[in-house]
């Protein structure tokens, strides 16, 4: 069997699709009414140690993560979708053990005037 190495870089959690209404935007109907905003969050963890002691405590709990980037989405309205992506990869970058993280927000109702399918922005973001 192949030795494992300590440090594998491509290391990843991945949550796709996390649905949060809330009140985003820059006109007044989408503050008042809301909407779905979709949330993509993909963070770097280092898994290795995680994996060979099938121990939680040494990676992030998918749910808890889920849960409060949630809870960030919905929280004070803002006018930019890019101002939600930098709020959801700030609770992401709080998990200790997070390196990275690659936010993309969508906004599938976005108020604009042609036929599209989404909008969405992507940030990537690391500790300093």
């Amino acid at each position: 069997m192949a030795e494992l190495r300590n440090r594998t870089p491509g290391d990843r959690i991945t949550l796709t699709g996390v649905r949060v209404r809330a009140h985003h935007g820059v006109f007044g109907f989408e503050r008042a009414e809301g909407q779905e905003f979709v949330i993509d969050v993909s963070v770097a963890v280092d898994l290795a140690a995680a994996a060979s002691a099938d121990d939680l405590d040494r990676t992030v709990h998918y749910g808890e993560l889920a849960e409060a980037v949630a809870a960030a989405v919905r929280r004070d309205p803002v006018d930019l979708i890019e101002t939600v992506a930098e709020r959801v990869a700030a609770v992401a970058l709080g998990y200790p053990a997070v390196e990275e993280v690659e936010v993309t927000v969508h906004k599938p109702e976005a108020p604009i005037s042609v036929p599209f399918t989404d909008v969405a922005v992507t940030i990537v973001r690391g500790r300093a």
